[in-house]
């Protein structure tokens, strides 16, 4: 099975892996994958596997999605046959993995418009205006579009990127520096913990005394606070300090009223995420709490040749985990192939066994 695409030139692969379309002509393709998560990656390397390529398209200028965007550093530990390995190590990983099957990426760009024509295929059309004709759609969009919410302060847009931040893309750029951190959740106790031995000074500001994160890193925090080691305050941010056009503070106010003048060189502000669907919730999904049910034989919608897999999709005892999204993946790659092309039988076949595997996968062929 090859990707149906046309032949007359009109997709050229640009420089950063996406695609342009010339004169407005279609894409043609067998499937396309809307979201590049560990989700996404791995939708493709299961379509591979069985023949299909695919097209991906996400919001965010690199693969990885929210796993790479939020916490590209957080260790993971319970991916099968890896005892501990980063987000963006993982996502490195999926990469490699699907390498040869030679999917294309639309990055930064949003899928903004869905029709279902009369023969069963599908007009998909992104925000660059790229178009798609496609038989197959998987949304794999984690909870969708997603945007930090932000520190509400005077002037705060002036330093947003450079000394206020709602991710952290390196931690080494905060060595060695005065941080202020904002939050009760896991991205704020996680990033504390990490910066704590390594930040010339770090103070974590949280409105309330308890933490939604992990009990396990908020007993840590509180033991380093016991110990001198950081500085903890029950507030909220009132006004930013800043000395010669740059910031150089924060002021807090205690839940006692007192006002704090905390020295910072840099902000990090996790107040978590407001996730919008966007134009996917108008697509005509039935939708429960934002998500799309499907049923867990395929993971198909309630739309015939539109999947969802991962975060974006519920069913009767979902768990949003990474391992349960790349089983979810798998099944749904057989649902695919036999939603394309009913008429062919289909066999379970293993990596180790099939020349026609290994033949996609670009490795030797046992004897």
């Amino acid at each position: 099975m090859n990707d149906q695409a046309n032949s007359s030139g009109s997709v050229a692969a640009a420089a950063n892996g996406s695609t342009a379309v010339a004169n407005g002509t279609a894409i043609q393709t067998e499937v396309v994958v809307v979201g590049a998560g560990p989700a996404g990656l791995f939708q493709v390397f299961e379509l591979g596997l069985l023949g299909m390529k695919a097209h991906i398209i996400d919001t965010l200028s690199q693969p990885g999605g929210q796993c790479t965007e939020l916490y590209p550093d957080k260790p993971i530990y319970d991916i099968p046959a890896l005892p501990v390995c980063g987000a963006r190590e993982l996502v490195d990983r999926l990469m490699q993995q699907i390498r040869p099957f030679g999917a294309e990426f639309h990055l930064g760009e949003e899928a903004v418009q869905l029709e279902r024509r009369d023969d069963g295929r599908f007009r998909l059309v992104t925000s660059a205006g790229t178009v798609f004709d496609t038989g197959a759609v998987v949304i794999a969009a984690g909870v969708g579009s997603f945007q930090p919410r932000r520190l509400s302060l005077e002037n705060v847009t002036q330093f947003e990127g450079s000394q206020i931040h709602y991710r952290v893309k390196s931690a080494a750029d905060f060595h060695g520096r005065k941080l202020v951190i904002f939050g009760g959740g896991d991205s704020a106790l996680d990033w504390t913990l990490d910066l704590a031995p390594k930040a010339a000074s770090i103070a974590l500001v949280h409105r309330r005394p308890e933490f939604r994160g992990a009990p396990a890193s908020a007993e840590r925090v509180r033991a380093l606070a016991a110990e001198g080691r950081l500085r903890f305050i029950e507030g909220l941010a009132h006004s930013l300090h800043t000395e010669a056009g740059a910031l150089a503070g924060v002021h807090v106010k205690a839940a006692s009223g007192e006002l704090h003048l905390l020295d910072a060189e840099h902000l990090l502000v996790f107040f978590g995420l407001a996730p919008k669907l966007g134009p996917i919730g108008e697509w005509g999904f039935d939708l429960d709490k934002k998500a799309i049910r499907v049923d867990t034989e395929k993971f198909q919608s309630n739309i015939p040749g539109i999947f969802a897999i991962g975060d974006i999709n519920t069913y009767p005892g979902k768990k949003k985990l990474i391992l349960s999204a790349f089983h979810e993946a798998a099944l749904a790659a057989f649902a695919i192939q036999h939603h394309l092309y009913p008429a062919k039988k289909q066999f379970l076949q293993y990596t180790t066994t099939s020349p026609a595997m290994q033949k996609r996968l670009g490795v030797a062929v046992t004897a």
